[in-house]
């Protein structure tokens, strides 16, 4: 079982075509209908997340200026698609693109995918230009030092479709990460140093607010549930999981699925008064509540909330916004940590391993299959019985994303992985976890992540792919560094210093 992140949105990206008056009304409205049977296509065929609207071709300066200023006041509208049917001279762009705070896709497409050989005349040439009139709006935007995406094909194409699809992720991922409030509920774990960081450059970066509260305010929400609603929940947890009948006529297992509903309801609600859409606790910080939350934090994941433990509140935000970039496609996205390691690569036909878990707090929506109920021993912090889900994730490809704060700057890093099938169960070890091997295999990975600084939290997403975070780190100004298939140690230490190069110099004085 693959599970699907099925969010809904009501958010836009404005298809906009460039022209000019030169041509004349004929040629204008053909560039209108065409722009029209594009969008249609697009939306019917591309599985976009988001509605892609056809707004009028601009003509001029200031209709460009005008529909560029619309876009950054209208809340619903994440980002433009902008295409040059015919001839757009460049200059009418500065005044708008100066004026965007949206982030654009530079589409170079034309409207028919083939040239009508025997009847192509200068008419046609006059209007399916666009081969020559996106490389003259392509200046201006290299001009302008303008960062954008530029996706190039015949707008059939399921190719190109596909490029338009995960941009479209990446621009709803950058406007969560602009509204987004993450909730901290205790403190960072003592003494750990990467999950600290500095929050107003990361509200400056990416947008988010983070906002710190004592336990006593999130208990005071928890112990008003009432046990009518708890009562409900429970149904819920027998429909949802496998779960063997003992759980829930055992008094004392009973009494700790009780404890984690009210848990579970008393977070949601705090988060929903406060519109909170991620948050953090900490095993070290648990005054007043039963426990630390398990199946309460595993079920709030699904939901679509975004979580880091031990008060990691930049990879909490990026499971979020992660998960807002994944809606509707198979796969899930959950928070993660690399725990132990598997060296099999000395046996022939073997790769060494990463088993990445976390001490409750893994999403079932990367299940293989129907998660597992159970009760049992937490042994970190507060000592106690503690309801948590297991499961193994779902084979197939994945990334590992991890947001570091250098100091100077925010770097993304990825890790693409394959995650496989366990060869064994473990009995005895009652967490969720994947196993995964890390491209291009584990030696130059974990080096290579190592060198860029990487975290041992991560967010774990079989719906996100690494372009879709390259666009996502671009439109927010930050650096990425990719682990994959072609990494190599030297390379890659040279790249880093060339990239720090670039973004103290980027960053001016």
């Amino acid at each position: 079982m693959i599970a699907t992140n099925s969010f809904t949105t009501t958010k836009e990206v404005w298809f906009v075509t460039g022209s000019q008056h030169l041509y004349g009304p004929k040629v204008l409205a053909t560039v209108a209908q065409d722009s029209e049977i594009i969008v249609a296509g697009l939306n019917q065929q591309a599985g976009l997340p988001v509605k892609l609207v056809c707004k009028p071709t601009v003509k001029s300066p200031e209709e460009i200026f005008a529909v560029c200023q619309q876009a950054n006041a209208n809340p619903d509208c994440v980002g433009l698609v902008l295409w040059m049917h015919t001839f757009s001279p460049a200059k009418m762009w500065i005044a708008g693109l100066s004026e965007l705070r949206k982030p654009f896709l530079h589409l170079h497409t034309q409207f028919n995918a083939e040239l009508p050989w025997a009847e192509i005349n200068m008419n046609y040439m006059n209007t399916h230009q666009s081969a020559h009139g996106c490389r003259e709006f392509g200046f201006i935007g290299t001009r302008m030092r303008k960062e954008r995406k530029v996706v190039v094909g015949h707008w059939q194409s399921p190719l190109l479709q596909g490029d338009v699809n995960d941009w479209c992720r990446a621009a709803l991922g950058w406007a969560e990460s602009r509204s987004l409030k993450v909730a901290r509920f205790g403190d960072n774990m003592r003494q750990v140093a990467v999950t600290e960081g500095d929050k107003v450059a990361a509200q400056i970066q990416f947008g988010y607010e983070v906002h710190a509260y004592g336990l006593a305010d999130l208990a005071a929400v928890v112990d008003a549930v009432n046990d009518g609603d708890v009562a409900s929940q429970l149904d819920l947890y027998r429909q949802d999981y496998q779960c063997h009948d003992s759980i829930f006529t055992d008094e004392y297992a009973l009494k700790m699925l009780q404890n984690e509903a009210r848990l579970e309801l008393g977070m949601r609600r705090f988060l929903d008064q406060g519109g909170f859409k991620a948050f953090t606790n900490c095993f070290e910080n648990l005054a007043g509540l039963t426990g630390l939350p398990g199946l309460a934090t595993q079920r709030l994941m699904a939901a679509g909330y975004g979580y880091g433990a031990e008060g990691d509140w930049k990879t909490s935000a990026m499971v979020r916004i992660m998960k807002v970039m994944g809606q509707g496609r198979a796969g899930g996205c959950s928070f993660m940590e690399d725990y132990t390691y598997n060296f099999g690569g000395y046996n022939f036909g073997s790769r060494d391993q990463v088993l990445g878990a976390h001490m409750l707090e893994v999403c079932p929506s990367i299940a293989a299959a129907k998660p597992k109920l159970e009760v049992h021993r937490h042994t970190i912090g507060v000592k106690c019985d503690v309801p948590r889900l297991l499961f193994n994730a779902a084979a197939g490809p994945a990334i590992n994303v991890s947001p570091i704060d250098l100091g100077n700057r925010f770097r993304i890093l990825i890790n693409e992985v394959d995650a496989v099938v366990p060869p064994a169960g473990t009995p005895e070890l009652p967490v969720a976890s994947a196993l995964w091997e890390p491209r291009p295999n584990l030696n130059v990975a974990a080096a290579a992540w190592i060198h860029a600084g990487g975290a041992h939290h991560t967010v774990f997403s079989q719906s996100v792919t690494t372009d879709m975070m390259v666009d996502f780190a671009e439109m927010a100004g930050v650096e990425t560094v990719i682990i994959d298939g072609s990494t190599n140690i030297r390379q890659l230490k040279t790249d880093l210093r060339h990239s720090a190069a670039y973004f103290h110099l980027n960053q001016g004085v």
